[in-house]
């Protein structure tokens, strides 16, 4: 069976006014449906860089990149855009939503934004279904301002869940979180995986890191995965 995404000695190098600083070197990585896996590492250790590359917001400058078996490292942005809006979904630490939009509105503009003309029904369905896997389809008419930090972040994971994708790349979604709130969007991450979809999460939490089926450290830019007893 071939990996959902294959990465095979990715190289990236910052090109600074005095030097350049080598972020990622020679990174392999192979992730398959359904996967859980999390890179851990200190700060500035190319984590965010890899998931950026990983969600085509950026491009290796050596290596390979396998998309479902295909090689995408050359493909001109408007395919890549169209492959990151049709195969994945954003998790950050901050939210991102709109304040004067309702959750259900917010949801929804991940559908304006990256799924062409969809009839209003079938908008509606699609998002009162993401908003109760994530458990707050009765919150749907809510504003932001009247939701706590924890239930604003499962909007946002609804908002990454509505197109149906079938990778999630999360980079540090429970930072801006407590510890009961924080086990509880990983808990709903988690769940997305338990139907069929891979999930890659960036954390420095190392409890949120042990409840992914595979950990990867990131160090000085050289990526190796962690030997579980």
């Amino acid at each position: 069976m071939s990996a959902l995404i294959e990465l095979a000695g990715v190289t990236k190098t910052l090109k600074g006014q005095q030097q350049r600083r080598t972020i990622l070197h020679g990174v392999d990585l192979r992730v398959d449906a359904g996967e859980s896996l999390a890179i851990v590492g200190r700060s500035g250790s190319g984590k965010s860089t890899l998931l950026s590359i990983v969600g085509l917001f950026d491009r290796p400058d050596e290596g390979s990149y396998l998309l479902d078996g295909r090689e995408i490292n050359r493909l001109p942005e408007r395919k890549a855009a169209k492959l990151r809006s049709s195969h994945f979904g954003f998790v950050f630490q901050r939210f991102f939503l709109l304040k004067h939009l309702t959750a259900a509105q917010n949801v929804a503009m991940a559908l304006v934004n990256g799924q062409g003309w969809l009839p209003r029904r079938e908008r509606r369905r699609r998002v009162l279904g993401a908003l109760d896997q994530v458990g707050i389809a009765h919150l749907a008419k809510n504003r932001p301002a009247k939701m706590s930090g924890g239930e604003q972040q499962r909007v946002a994971i609804a908002r990454a869940l509505v197109r149906e994708p079938r990778i999630l790349l999360a980079d540090e979604p429970t930072g801006a979180l407590d510890t009961e709130t924080g086990t509880a969007v990983i808990d709903t991450l988690l769940g997305a995986t338990r139907r069929g979809c891979a999930l890659i999460l960036v954390t420095h939490d190392r409890d949120h890191a042990a409840r992914m089926s595979r950990i990867c450290d990131l160090t000085d830019g050289v990526l190796a995965e962690r030997v579980r007893a």
